[in-house]
């Protein structure tokens, strides 16, 4: 457990007999009660002195983006959160912050009774703010743990080239690391009173809650994913039993559904990688599956990611590309566009091409674009704009308003792949020099675009998605 566990300041642990009243954790993006390493960390904490644990989660209405899709997601996770946590003896507060008039210093109240602090440490969006200028402030211990990846980050000393750098280094590793969270029970159940500013959520308030809130309604729920830990398991289970068995052959073709579809879940916190894998290769193991590539993904890929975002300060720029990219992208920016699209068309899939068009239109109902027509989507962002940098900002634009699995270093990772991280030089052509480049007709002849396109259109008519899990 130690190697996942970072301390961010000086501050000592305080003690019962100094005034502390519990561990607190703060839940900034494993948002979940079950396999978490830092709700455990901050339980084994907690039980060596003698203190019970307070699990802390906000949604606060000034995050970048702030919208009903993602504010409906977070919320629909906190039943799942609170019914756990009380059964587990755990105090539980979540604060829905509705208005930039409502009190933003929360957590500082909760620090002055804490023994310590014990938060997720990630390298995006937030929570990476938050984790390198917090700790100065509260005066308590601050530790951050990695619960998000399956072969902690620290393992790994410095930024990784490609996949298969990665990957020798990551399967070494593995066979140590793929064990399940420490199950460990506390030993003072938590009995102060529930804090003033709590918000009472259910399955039925959410949307009277997130209506209240001072954020951009416009952006509405996705009409295919609903947030929470029961819901993050049942999609695992559909993929289990349903996709497992097909995930080598028909992944990359988005009409056959092969997927897991979990990246939001996973994004969220509402469950881990770890478990997934564990899950995944226990089932594989039962039904004598072959679950590599299902693994390679979710693992190796995964951290491949995780490790770009925590080795690299700058995670939206260019400049963060390898040399020949940079320097191939630089002989070719006066390249001509052929055509060309501001980005309120592309946001408003307004274009000439009807497989974009409903690639961006998948992420505007679903919150989601499949993994393997994301690739082609953001190539023709690339074609289609001024520059290279206007189409890395409006990728980065496009995912930041309405991704539910944006923000993440997937995310990152995935859209600067766009532009030849981690992959490979290729045949010099215009625009794009040496990098990748993807075609309609390469996805005609490999996909069903016509079905995709039609399963789009239903979804626009309708406001339904028919592969939505109930």
């Amino acid at each position: 457990m130690q190697d996942r566990v970072r301390k961010l300041n000086d501050a000592p642990v305080r003690s019962a007999a100094q005034g502390a009243k519990y561990v607190l954790y703060w839940a900034q993006m494993n948002r979940r009660a079950q396999g978490n390493h830092a709700l455990a960390h901050a339980i084994s904490l907690a039980n060596e002195h003698d203190l019970p644990v307070l699990f802390y989660e906000g949604v606060t209405c000034s995050y970048p983006f702030a919208s009903d899709r993602f504010h409906s997601f977070l919320l629909e996770g906190v039943p799942d959160t609170e019914r756990e946590l009380e059964k587990r003896g755990i105090g539980y507060l979540f604060y829905l912050r509705k208005r930039r008039s409502d009190a933003n210093d929360l957590l500082y109240q909760l620090a002055k009774d804490a023994a310590a602090i014990v938060t997720d440490d990630y390298p995006t969006f937030v929570a990476r703010q938050h984790n390198a200028s917090v700790p100065a402030k509260v005066g308590v211990s601050y530790s951050v743990v990695d619960s998000s990846c399956v072969v902690p980050m620290a393992c790994l000393e410095k930024r990784e080239y490609a996949a298969y750098t990665i990957r020798p280094k990551v399967n070494k590793l593995l066979p140590h690391y793929l064990t399940p969270v420490p199950d460990l029970k506390v030993k003072q159940v938590y009995r102060h009173p529930r804090h003033e500013l709590h918000t009472h959520v259910t399955e039925t308030n959410i949307a009277e809650l997130v209506q209240a809130c001072e954020i951009d309604h416009s952006v509405l729920p996705s009409v295919t994913f609903r947030g929470g830990a029961e819901q993050a398991h049942k999609h695992l289970q559909h993929f289990l039993t349903k996709n497992l068995s097909r995930y080598a052959n028909n992944r990359n073709e988005p009409t056959a559904h092969a997927t897991s579809d979990l990246s939001p879940y996973l994004h969220f916190g509402h469950i881990s990688a770890l478990q997934v894998a564990l899950n995944a290769k226990d089932y594989a193991e039962q039904h004598k599956l072959m679950p590599a590539e299902f693994l390679e993904e979710l693992i190796v890929r995964r951290e491949l990611a995780f490790n770009f975002a925590a080795r690299t300060p700058e995670l939206e720029s260019l400049s963060v590309l390898p040399d020949w990219v940079r320097k191939s992208l630089d002989k070719h920016k006066e390249d001509e566009r052929t055509q060309e699209y501001t980005r309120k068309q592309l946001e408003d899939a307004e274009t000439h091409d009807e497989l974009w068009n409903a690639t961006q239109k998948e992420l505007l109902l679903r919150g989601k674009i499949h993994g393997y027509y994301r690739m082609y989507w953001g190539k023709k962002i690339i074609e289609w704009s001024k520059s290279y940098d206007e189409a890395l900002q409006a990728m980065i634009h496009f995912h930041d308003r309405y991704a539910l699995d944006g923000r993440d270093p997937n995310t990152y990772t995935n859209i600067l792949w766009c532009f030849g991280l981690h992959d490979r030089p290729f045949f010099e052509r215009p625009i794009f020099g040496q990098i990748r480049f993807m075609s309609y007709d390469g996805m005609k002849r490999k996909t069903n675009i016509a079905g995709y396109v039609k399963e789009i259109q239903f979804m626009e008519q309708t406001g339904k998605d028919p592969f939505r899990l109930e």
